[in-house]
């Protein structure tokens, strides 16, 4: 029999980050739990701040029957002289077994005790208290909360409990507090318990009490009254995603609200507004003419039908804030930015200031810009100088996530041209593995010098990323150097440039660092096949770019019909030439030629290799060997007593794996 089951699990207000990190989590780790205790059901779960519900339809009263196997000791302790000894009755009892129960079976050699037992599923009721403690222990938020006299804790105290299946509560407790068929509403509902008895029951009661507890419609709500707020007042408001989640996740009944604030601040920056509205209050911006507008949506958790007094008090509190911000602006603006005062701040310890960090990066951003054709080069000498000059701003020191972008603005204020001011915004970007790019060369050049130092600095004082540890962001930062040049097209030489900076910093090992930003390919080409990537990197290549386009060109040809199949005549090219120095391979003499297959094999090769284009063009030659090696393996021997034809044909062998190697070493691709 199966019954509809209702749970409501109520505790104080969760955090939204913490419960949003871990909600996609929730379900699995839910369902999870039931199937430990052998309970198979497909539920919705609804979310607010102050409770998770899970609601089925259809669960059963007991859980699903399974075969249990029993395994004892061997006949040979089992049994003393045909008597059965202290280990079998052990069996028998630990197991709650009989001695008609028990059979034998062969384990590991040796002839042993067993058993099979139906094991009937445990009944819901018995269940469910299990199933739920098992669930909220699973979940990760972080930090936990203690109360009362509890040693036990969960991310905020859990205040009621709801375990209705059918029409019957069934008997579960969790951190002390007990089941009953009671709810509560909206705090400005009312404080007290709600009653129900059935779970259609409960999903009237708590919708009367102010509460949405389905956190899609919450979220449909907002953005149909962002949509009526938008087209009342002709203006656009920008939705950040993030924040939508984070106000659906705090609400149990939002309303979207337009409010204001002076126009006078907007003279600020409109993202030192933009973040004070979203950072600190949860306030979505709004934009007419696209520009930044002197207003905001603010989404209220209220029960109201007057939201006079909610607008008013939020503006009042976003005024207190534009007001400082206002004031540092001013304040910055009457000084010019200037990198001297970095020389006081300390990058890392080994590595000098922040000042010192600032001249490395324009001294190789130089380097790389004469390499990469920039023409006003001093422009890019200025804008690295004065990339940090902004993290000693009053702006900055409020906002620090926008450091440079406030530095764009102190620059454009300072006279200084656009190209540089965007330089010194963009510097910092990607900021993500799939965060914006900087938008031209020049800013593109000021970015990799800034994140090349990082790494080198850090790598020469032996501060280099192991496992899940990597405090300074250096893959991000490596990522991003790949993620840029490949972008623009940027010959970039990792061995080269390693070595051309080297003398910047401490002594350090190179091939770490040309490892590291090595390894930055398989993260840029995840759904490759990493030994083909392997295999480009084996061949010794270590422009990024050419590596980039050596791999993309053999995954095509990995995924061509037939290509694995075929593959092993290649390995065995790979592997008939690994003994060979491949850096000396001896020249084919056709004079020793014995038999047309060597002769055609050879000829096709010449083909193939006389007109070179793309990579892909010159895999795509070479794999076409496939039918005269096949031939040549079927009808000459490599290893040929004659010891002139058996160098000349490892000769043959090893030149053929020689041309494959310039772009890949095939011997290290695996299927």
């Amino acid at each position: 029999m199966s019954k509809p089951l209702l749970i409501e699990i109520g505790f104080e207000e969760l955090p939204a980050i913490p419960l949003l990190g871990e909600l996609p989590n929730i379900s699995t780790k839910f369902h999870n739990s039931l199937k430990s205790k052998g309970f198979l059901a497909k539920f919705d779960f609804f979310y607010t701040p102050r409770r998770f519900v899970f609601f089925s339809t259809d669960v059963a009263e007991n859980g699903i029957d399974e075969e249990v196997e029993f395994f004892g000791p061997p006949l040979t302790v089992a049994y003393k002289d045909t008597v059965p000894t202290k280990a079998y009755e052990s069996f028998l009892v630990k197991n709650s077994l009989t001695a008609d129960d028990v059979k034998t079976i062969q384990k590991d050699g040796k002839e042993c005790l067993y058993a099979k037992k139906l094991k009937k599923g445990d009944s819901l009721e018995a269940s469910i208290g299990l199933v739920l403690q098992e669930f909220l222990d699973s979940l990760v938020f972080g930090k936990t909360m203690l109360w009362a006299s509890r040693s036990d804790g969960f991310i905020r105290p859990i205040r009621w409990l709801v375990t209705l299946y059918g029409s019957d509560i069934l008997q579960a407790e969790v951190f002390g507090v007990s089941s009953k068929n009671e709810t509560y509403g909206h705090r400005q509902y009312s404080f007290d318990a709600i009653r129900f008895d059935d779970f259609a029951t409960y999903f009237r009661v708590i919708k009367d009490a102010g509460v949405e507890i389905n956190q899609d419609l919450r979220r449909e709500r907002v953005l149909a009254e962002i949509g009526e707020i938008e087209n009342k007042n002709g203006i656009v408001i920008e939705i950040d995603h993030d924040l939508l989640a984070e106000v659906v996740a705090i609400t149990e009944n939002p309303k979207a609200l337009l409010g204001s604030f002076d126009a006078e601040f907007l003279q600020v920056a409109p993202e030192i507004i933009i973040t004070s509205m979203r950072e600190n209050q949860r306030y979505f911006p709004v934009f007419k003419d696209g520009k930044l507008f002197n207003g905001f949506v603010v989404v209220s958790n209220a029960v109201s039908d007057d939201f006079t007094r909610v607008v008013k008090g939020n503006e009042r509190v976003l005024r207190a804030r534009l007001s400082d911000a206002l004031f540092f602006w001013k304040n910055d603006l009457a000084r010019r930015l200037n990198p001297d005062p970095l020389k006081n701040i300390v990058f890392v310890n080994g590595a000098g200031s922040v000042y010192d960090k600032c001249m490395r990066e324009a001294d190789i951003a130089v380097e790389l810009g004469n390499l990469w054709g920039i023409k006003n080069i001093e422009d890019l000498k200025t804008a690295m100088h004065l990339s940090k000059a902004d993290l000693v701003t009053d702006a900055v020191g409020e906002f620090g996530e926008l450091q440079g972008v406030i530095g764009k603005y102190y620059a454009k204020n300072d006279g200084y041209s656009d190209e540089i001011a965007t330089a010194i915004m963009e510097h910092y970007l990607p900021k993500g593995e799939d965060s914006e790019l900087p938008s031209s060369i020049f800013s593109a050049t000021a970015a990799i010098a800034s994140k090349l130092d990082s790494i080198m600095a850090l790598f020469s004082l032996g501060m280099i990323p192991s496992g899940s540890k990597d405090p300074f962001a250096l893959r991000r930062a490596g990522f991003g150097i790949v993620r840029i040049v490949i972008e623009f097209n940027l010959n970039f030489n990792i061995a080269q440039v390693v070595s051309r900076f080297k003398s910047f910093y401490r002594e350090f090992d190179s091939l770490k660092v040309e490892s590291f930003l090595v390894d930055r390919v398989y993260q840029l080409f995840s759904e490759v096949n990493p030994s083909i990537i392997t295999a480009v990197i084996a061949s010794g290549e270590r422009d990024i770019l050419a590596i980039a386009e050596k791999v993309e060109a053999l995954s095509i040809l990995s995924r061509r019909d037939g290509f694995r199949e075929n593959f092993s005549t290649f390995k065995r090219v790979a592997n008939i030439s690994k003994d060979f120095d491949l850096n000396s391979v001896g020249s084919v003499d056709e004079s020793l030629f014995e038999n047309e297959y060597e002769n055609e094999l050879f000829i096709e090769f010449k083909n193939a290799i006389g007109n070179q284009g793309s990579y892909y063009d010159e895999l795509h030659a070479l794999f076409g060997l496939k039918i005269k090696l096949d031939s040549f393996f079927d009808n000459c021997m490599v290893n040929a007593d004659d010891p002139k034809i058996r160098e000349n044909r490892k000769n043959l062998v090893s030149t053929i794996y020689v041309a494959f190697r310039k772009i890949a070493d095939i011997k290290e691709i695996a299927f």
